[in-house]
């Protein structure tokens, strides 16, 4: 017999960050934290990797983007948004006018007001 294979995530700071998603879309009756942490879930090879031109393409000025994965350097963006990942690169981040930890935008938004997932 094989090795059985892990699947999802094993990082403690991931799977602490699932459940606390789990229970804020509970608590707050948000289905938006439920579908953030069915995305996180995933095996690390399907776990979204969006780059910074996806994000220009996608969303309008002063919009809140969540991306269920790492946020990616390649392209340009130009518009003043908030933009919360669970991983950035260094070179993203530093394109970003406000780059936030899914954590945070937890904290200041619990009921997930004008947030759009993007993957």
């Amino acid at each position: 017999m094989g090795k059985s294979k892990r699947t999802g995530p094993t990082s403690i700071i991931l799977k602490k960050l699932i459940a606390d998603l789990r229970s804020l879309s509970t608590k707050e009756k948000v289905k938006l934290w439920r579908r953030l942490a069915d995305e996180l879930s995933k095996a690390t090879r399907q776990r979204r990797e969006v780059n910074l031109y996806k994000i220009e393409e996608e969303s309008k000025e002063g919009e809140t983007i969540v991306v269920p994965g790492k946020v990616l350097s390649e392209g340009n963006l130009n518009k003043k948004l908030t933009v919360a990942a669970f991983r950035f690169s260094e070179k993203a981040k530093s394109q970003i006018s406000k780059p936030i930890t899914i954590q945070q935008l937890m904290k200041e938004n619990p009921k997930g007001k004008k947030v759009r997932i993007l993957c």
